[in-house]
């Protein structure tokens, strides 16, 4: 039984979500078979609405105006996992995307943040469940490995706040 509260594990989560640069954003096609690609994160809010740039005629576009549903997953070597499922929106907002606007993104779009084919994704998320042993949590992740060799009882990382699932 975890010793860390829900709102301690939502926190941690969103700490986690924020230090992501790039998520593996995941949605549905017409075959109803998974399809993903990495996407730059423009913008994580507090309560871990995600905010995404592309082009606004690509396959996420057109996947995302057929099945709202959005899987992400994210992973920071062997330390930090995380996924999550929400709804996303397509939203043609210039002036948003100008508040999003990173100079990285140039690289996709040359015309820059004027450029009138630029699609803003949001992620409004429903559910996340995050792994992580980065910090604190590696070391007392290192302490219970090592008592489970010695006493062969298994480490639970619920327990050791390594792990959660949280309704967002």
């Amino acid at each position: 039984m975890s010793t860390i509260s829900s709102t301690e594990q939502r926190e941690h989560f969103i700490s986690l979500l924020k230090q992501f640069d790039t998520v593996m954003l995941v949605t549905l096609n017409s075959e109803h078979e998974f399809h993903g690609r990495p996407m730059a994160v423009a913008a994580v809010e507090p309560d871990g609405r995600l905010w995404f740039l592309t082009g606004k005629d690509t396959a996420k576009v057109h996947e995302i105006e057929m099945d709202s549903h959005a899987y992400l997953t994210a992973q920071d070597g062997n330390n930090a996992f995380l996924t999550l499922t929400g709804r996303a929106s397509l939203i043609d907002d210039p002036e948003r995307v100008r508040d999003l606007w990173q100079d990285s993104f140039s690289v996709w779009f040359p015309r820059g943040k004027v450029d009138p084919d630029i699609e803003v994704i949001s992620i409004r998320p429903e559910y996340g469940e995050f792994w992580d042993t980065t910090g604190g949590h590696r070391a007392k992740y290192f302490w219970e490995a090592a008592k489970s060799y010695v006493t062969g009882l298994t480490p639970e990382p619920d327990d050791l706040g390594q792990h959660g699932r949280i309704r967002l």
